[in-house]
């Protein structure tokens, strides 16, 4: 088939708007236009679709798929499985996230990263640093042995990985990270994410100012809003200038308190999506290890020994469908919070997150019951028949 195509049949969502009896034209791995149905030019091969074609899904936080999780294997092979069951989902550009490890592992996953860009691995975004400067008064499910403040070979660290990826981002803490730090990496083009955090309102306005632009997995694991102290929960809703991930199981944010967080956010910055997701994506396993603890799958969440949530059990697909069905959003603002908004967050929407000439031709083909029928990357066929 050549690689100048149209799908044609379903109804067409470009990240703003809808279109029905359209066409979408694809040249060379990126969108060239989407036209009325009679108006493909000639000579363009047809693939008859039905249902519904949205851009494809970017996720800012996935800690594993198809059975593995980087912090495990931080290595190419890792990356492509996690990349490749994360597709069958809807999600065509993902960051794999380490979890608070040593040195030495965090090293071998930037490495990864590294080759994973040079190879050019479909669904590849960059990497997720989600520690190890993070406060163990909301550890999480972070063996806190392994938290430390930064240090100057810390920082000089993450800034010399920023030049091997295409995108950085890295979670920190205030309690663990100056406000210098976090200008530091926000100037060589790092993004900086706020979380794992007991800090208060003030200190993450503060922050935010300083560079810091996203919040990790609003509502878990940082202080609260409260009555006369609003949080750090309540800075990423109250501060323009931070975009906020969710997790949209049902498990780990109650869905009023979501309805609540997003009529209250205040923009530009947008919440988004984010799977949190461990190594159980794409398999029947009931247990895993991460830092030498097990985990367990159980009743769609997955857990420590203790109780404590470690991640989610959880894909984009199904966090689409529980914001349009429980939480009631509109289904396009629903695909918008999976793939315009977490675009946004790291500066990438200029070619992902929504269809125009010249973005990127990732695409996913739902089923009028929202189920994921076909994947595209680059104008490539991934899943689908």
């Amino acid at each position: 088939m050549s690689d100048r195509f149209a799908l044609t049949g379903a109804r067409i969502f470009d990240g703003a708007d809808w279109h029905d009896n359209a066409a979408l034209v694809v040249s060379g791995g990126l969108v060239e236009a989407i036209l009325p149905a009679g108006a493909i030019p000639a000579g363009v091969d047809r693939i008859e679709t039905d249902g519904l074609l949205a851009p494809g899904f970017v996720d800012l936080q996935v800690n594993g798929g198809g059975g593995v999780m980087l912090n495990d294997h931080p290595d190419v092979a890792s990356i492509e499985t996690i990349c490749r069951a994360h597709a069958s989902f809807g999600t065509t550009a993902l960051l794999p996230t380490l979890i608070t490890d040593t040195p030495a592992i965090t090293a071998a996953a930037v490495a990864a990263g590294a080759a994973a860009a040079r190879q050019k691995v479909p669904g590849f975004l960059g990497l997720h640093l989600e520690g190890p400067h993070l406060s163990v008064a909301r550890k999480g499910a972070h063996d806190p042995a392994l938290i430390r403040p930064m240090t100057d070979a810390d920082q000089a660290a993450l800034i010399a990985a920023r030049k091997e990826l295409p995108v950085l981002l890295t979670t920190i803490a205030p309690e663990s990270v100056e406000p210098a730090r976090v200008a530091a990496l926000a100037k060589a083009g790092l993004i900086v994410s706020l979380g794992h955090s007991d800090t208060g309102y003030a200190t993450g306005s503060a922050f935010a100012a300083a560079g810091a632009t996203v919040v990790t997995h609003l509502f878990n694991a940082m202080s609260q809003i409260g009555n006369r102290e609003p949080g750090l929960a309540g800075a990423a809703i109250d501060t323009g200038g931070l975009s906020a991930g969710i997790i949209a199981d049902g498990i780990h944010v109650d869905p009023a308190t979501m309805a609540i967080a997003l009529r209250a956010k205040k923009g530009p910055g947008k919440i988004v999506l984010v799977t949190d997701a461990m190594a159980t994506i794409g398999t029947d396993m009931t247990s895993f290890t991460l830092n030498g603890r097990t985990i367990y799958r159980k009743d769609g969440s997955l857990r420590l020994a203790d109780g404590t949530l470690a991640g989610a059990d959880l894909d984009m697909i199904s966090a689409v469908r529980f914001m349009h069905r429980v939480v009631g959003l509109e289904l396009g603002e629903a695909l918008r919070m999976a793939s315009l908004y977490p675009a946004e967050a790291i500066g990438q929407a200029q070619r992902l997150g929504r269809f125009a000439n010249g973005t990127a031709a990732d695409i996913v083909g739902l089923s009028e019951g929202l189920d994921v029928k076909s994947v595209w990357i680059g104008g490539k066929k991934v899943f689908g028949a």
